[in-house]
């Protein structure tokens, strides 16, 4: 029974310790979520004390911020009124200056009219006074010149009748002497037969030596003289300039001065060596066309390929033809009848072919322009062994079919690229300011005037190469006239040297008016 009691006792104490250590627990179960409570109210408490300051600082700015927008308004009406009194007295001052100057136009008005009155009634009495003193010289010379010319009529007259008379009293010793009439009557004729026979014979007899040893009118250049005696004082100047070394040098350095696209000047030198070997072998020769945009040396590689095959050389321009009208096929036939009897063989160049040589169907040709085309066409039918036609155009679409048919080799031109442009400036720099001008008299080098030395200072090949860089769609002619300007610029200095500055100057001129010529061109759609 104790024993039972003892383990009730002890399951008792057991229950009451769990029960304790539960509510133990629960105890510090409660602690921990009233500290969590505690906790997150302290953060909610804060996060309301940060949202209220956040308020309030927003509150701050927007009141600052109104505050500055209504001085802002206030510093704007302030300026604005400003402005309005500034502009007022402005208007002020200017009604009052204006009203100041009309006053005084009004013056000047008035002091002007009462000038032109002062003058105008002194004119008028100085022209009373002057008309009245003329009428008096007028009376005077007038009574003068009748007397004079009275005392000349009365002259005159008996001048005329003594001559009359006198022709008279010779008409009737003609007319009664038989022998002095017919001899009177044949020097007469005689006379004027010689005139007229001595005028039409040395007409005919210039035309006929100008047609047999001439050369033609259209030939603006040649290599042959114009007559065979017409060389021989040139000849002697150059003998006593010794000029004929230079001469040989210059045959021998043919193409050199020729500034081209390396495959292009390939191509023309392959072209002169075929010329000069067709003549030698006595073949027929062939005809070419260059084409491309003006100033890209079509006339110098031209004369080039004469000088270097050995051939004469002759030049027309296709603009020469149309004034001619009936004439032209005459002059056509000229042109090649007086090619034929050159020894060597002839290279005709034809520049601005197009301008008669376009397509006959074209309704601006006339019927000369089209006959000279015919008359070429004629002449041009079969290969020659006498005569290289090279024609020269910016259009080569423009010309006749019939005219394309007869080339056998057609050459394009292109503008310079930066090499070549880089080429030409030294070439010209070198021919302008290097040495002797080409203008200078060669008499005057015979009496040893030369022209003052340009000298060149800080122009190294950089600046140049800049300078073919900026020229970029110049021409060779084109570059030509820009080292001609700076030869010029050159010369408008007391020293006449040449810097890189001034040469940088004219090189941005001369760029700057390319592209304004372009621009014009291009407006009124003419190409450049």
């Amino acid at each position: 029974m104790r024993e039972q009691e003892r383990s009730r006792l002890a399951e008792l104490a057991a229950e009451k310790a769990h029960h304790e250590a539960i509510q133990s627990q629960a105890d510090i179960e409660r602690q921990r979520k009233l500290a969590e409570e505690q906790r997150n109210l302290m953060q909610q408490q804060a996060q309301a004390k940060a949202q209220m300051l956040r308020y309030e600082d927003e509150l701050a700015r927007k009141r600052m911020q109104t505050d500055h927008e209504a001085q802002r308004k206030h510093n704007a009406e302030l300026v604005k009124m400003q402005e309005e009194s500034s502009i007022r007295k402005e208007q002020a001052r200017r009604a009052t200056e204006e009203q100041i100057q009309a006053q005084q136009r009004q013056t000047e008005k008035e002091r002007a009219e009462i000038e032109r009155e002062t003058i105008r009634v002194k004119a008028m009495a100085e022209a009373e006074g002057r008309a009245h003193e003329a009428k008096l010289t007028e009376d005077h010379n007038r009574r003068m010149l009748i007397e004079r010319v009275n005392g000349e009529r009365e002259k005159w007259l008996a001048a005329i009748n003594t001559t009359f008379s006198h022709i008279e009293g010779g008409f009737r010793t003609l007319l009664t002497d038989r022998n002095k009439l017919v001899m009177t009557v044949g020097g007469v004729t005689a006379l004027a037969a010689g005139v007229y026979t001595t005028r039409e014979g040395a007409r005919v007899t210039w035309g006929y030596i100008n047609r047999i040893l001439g050369q033609p009118s259209l030939i603006r250049e040649s290599s042959i003289a114009k007559f065979p005696w017409s060389g021989m004082m040139s000849q002697a100047r150059n003998r006593i300039l010794n000029y004929s070394t230079a001469a040989t040098v210059e045959s021998k350095q043919s193409l050199q001065n020729v500034v081209l696209h390396p495959s292009l000047k390939r191509r023309i030198e392959h072209l002169a060596r075929a010329t000069a070997n067709t003549k030698i072998h006595q073949a027929p020769f062939r005809n070419m066309l260059f084409y491309g945009p003006p100033g890209t040396g079509k006339t110098l590689v031209a004369r080039e390929i004469a000088q270097k095959s050995g051939l004469d050389y002759a030049m027309m321009t296709g603009g020469d033809v149309a004034p001619l009208g009936a004439q032209a096929v005459t002059k056509i036939h000229e042109i090649f009848d007086w090619a034929k009897k050159s020894k060597k063989g002839l290279l005709l160049f034809i520049d601005e072919a197009d301008a008669f040589l376009c397509e006959r169907n074209s309704i601006h040709m006339s019927e000369a322009q089209r006959s000279a085309l015919n008359a070429l066409l004629f002449r041009t039918g079969d290969q020659s062994r006498d005569i290289v036609l090279v024609l020269a155009t910016n259009r080569p679409g423009d010309l006749d079919s019939a005219i394309t048919d007869r080339i056998d080799d057609v050459i394009e031109f292109p503008l310079p690229g930066e090499e070549e442009r880089f080429q030409l400036l030294k070439l010209y720099l070198n021919k302008y300011l290097g040495g002797e001008s080409d203008n200078t008299s060669k008499w005057g080098a015979l009496l040893n005037k030369k022209p003052q030395k340009i000298t060149i200072e800080d122009l190294p090949e950089d600046v140049i190469r800049e300078a073919a860089k900026m020229t970029e769609g110049f021409s060779g002619r084109e570059i030509a006239k820009l080292v001609a300007s700076i030869q010029a610029a050159v010369y408008g200095r007391s020293d006449c040297r040449l810097d890189s500055q001034l040469f940088k100057e004219i090189v941005n001129y001369k760029v700057t008016e390319h592209h304004q010529r372009i621009k014009l061109a291009a407006e009124v759609g003419v190409p450049s």
